[in-house]
């Protein structure tokens, strides 16, 4: 069945007759002038000419302003409705893209690369194992922001993760706020298989709400959190004369993000290197699906480009139609002349 987007678009229907009512000459007081014989005016051949001019020209203007304004509703198919598959997993993902993210201390094959981009490679192939969960995205620094809503359309989730660059959100880390947006997306949805996948690399120094005030809310209203805290163990380096211990992830509040997993009775987690937090996203894999019934989904088809092509197509017929006929003519002519001097030029020949 058809239905209309914008079915308030057909209001506009009347509206070149409006225009012409309003753009109607005002009747005129002034006197006339009599004159012998009206013949120099020529007022019977522009009678005439408005006389013999075809009705089909105005046909074509009203029929592709018509069909304009069908094409401007937005006409639309839905179809059958389709049952999605559902484990009934609600799933946000919060990452950190703030500036220490782009640290290069970890690999990825054979080549150094920094932090952010091991996490999206990891986070692209955690999210494909996640058919049928809804699954949102979350990216903070100095400030939380939702990059996604729970949706079914995973690819749209990997690419806008993909497309994120280190320090767009903020060059500081807003763990509690990134904590609070997602459980504000998530607290509406059903009470069982609601769960944040927080990870990070450094420690909570911006926003308004602290990690653990944020993890009480999320434990108020029965959101698991999982902490994942990514980066490098303290090394040893040696050097002339001795050595000294170096850390890259000194920044990283381990204790923190145990806290806010153990307050939410989620489990934290300790990746120091691209193994390591691969092995912590199928550790999350595991999670017991909750079965829910599966939700109706009824496609939709948009038909407006059909109405569009036909008004464009009027409209553009309209427009010839308004041309004279001498520019028709004078076309021919020249054609003729051109084909007559051609075969002319091969005879002589």
């Amino acid at each position: 069945m058809i239905e209309f987007a914008w079915p308030f678009a057909f209001a506009a229907l009347p509206l070149p007759l409006l225009v012409r009512w309003l753009s109607r000459p005002t009747p005129t007081t002034e006197s006339a002038l009599l004159v012998p014989d009206a013949n120099a005016f020529a007022v019977s051949e522009v009678r005439a000419t408005a006389a013999q001019r075809p009705r089909w020209r105005e046909a074509f203007l009203w029929l592709g302003w018509a069909t304009l304004i069908v094409a401007l509703a937005r006409p639309q198919v839905t179809g059958e409705p389709v049952l999605l598959p559902t484990t009934g997993r609600d799933l946000m993902l919060a990452v950190d893209i703030s500036g220490s993210m782009s640290t290069e201390d970890l690999t990825l094959g054979r080549s150094r690369a920094d932090r952010l981009t091991v996490v999206k490679t990891v986070v692209r192939e955690f999210v494909q194992r996640r058919r049928g969960d809804r699954v949102g995205l979350v990216l903070f620094g100095s400030r939380a922001y939702l990059q996604s809503p729970l949706t079914f359309d995973l690819n749209t989730v990997e690419t806008l993760l993909r497309e994120a660059p280190v320090g767009i959100a903020g060059g500081k880390t807003a763990i509690g706020d990134a904590i609070g947006l997602a459980v504000k997306r998530l607290r509406h949805r059903p009470s069982e298989g609601r769960v944040l996948v927080l990870l990070t690399d450094g420690a909570n120094n911006a926003g308004a709400v602290s990690p653990r005030r944020a993890a009480q809310l999320a434990a108020v209203t029965g959101i698991r959190i999982h902490t994942v805290g990514v980066g490098r163990e303290p090394a040893r380096q040696l050097a002339d004369g001795g050595g000294r211990t170096i850390s890259p992830s000194s920044g990283l509040d381990e204790a923190t993000l145990a806290d806010v997993a153990r307050i939410t009775g989620g489990d934290t987690f300790r990746a120091a290197d691209t193994e390591g937090l691969r092995a912590v996203y199928r550790r999350i894999d595991e999670l017991e699906p909750v079965a829910q019934d599966a939700e109706p989904y009824r496609p939709v088809s948009e038909l407006h480009y059909f109405p569009l092509t036909a008004a464009a197509l009027l409209l553009l017929a309209a427009t010839i139609s308004t041309l004279p006929t001498s520019v028709f003519r004078g076309s021919a002519t020249r054609t003729t002349n051109a084909t007559l001097h051609a075969h002319t030029g091969t005879v002589a020949r």
